[in-house]
């Protein structure tokens, strides 16, 4: 597949983020530095990947240089990280999960997470307006 160069949709830490300069190859995203730095917080330095205070060593083949732009493989930066990630190419869409030991972490306090729902009139409803109360919640899937 040749090497595509468009905008496209990140979710990261559950927020939809539009990207506009990104380099799609095959299924890996390489979104232009200066871009991820400012949308994402994600900074390229000499000690590696950086997210805040922490910094992750990662493989310089990472980094590409396209034309005047330089960009870094975030699914690369991804699977380095150990974080769940899925693209949709046609819609130009790519989710960036958090790792199996966060999860896991989460899981072990048995605390819900919240989350804001209709009911069948169409009212919101969040999880966190219930706080202290007993909840039952029904769910159904088609599948």
């Amino acid at each position: 597949m040749a090497d595509q160069k468009s905008a496209v949709t990140v979710i990261f830490n559950e927020q939809p983020v539009s990207i506009d300069r990104a380099l799609i190859r095959g299924s890996a995203l390489y979104l232009d530095k200066s871009e991820m730095a400012q949308k994402l917080g994600w900074e390229i330095k000499p000690e590696g990947a950086c997210f805040g205070e922490s910094c992750y060593p990662v493989p310089r083949n990472l980094s590409i240089k396209e034309g005047s732009a330089d960009y870094f493989d975030f699914t690369g930066l991804a699977e380095v990280l150990n974080k769940p990630w899925a693209g949709d190419q046609s819609n130009r869409v790519w989710y960036f999960g958090t790792e199996a030991a966060a999860r896991a972490d989460a899981l072990k306090t048995l605390k819900a997470p919240n989350f804001t729902l209709p009911d069948i009139d169409g009212r919101m409803h969040s999880l966190s307006d219930h706080l202290g109360k007993k909840v039952f919640l029904v769910s159904w899937a088609s599948w």
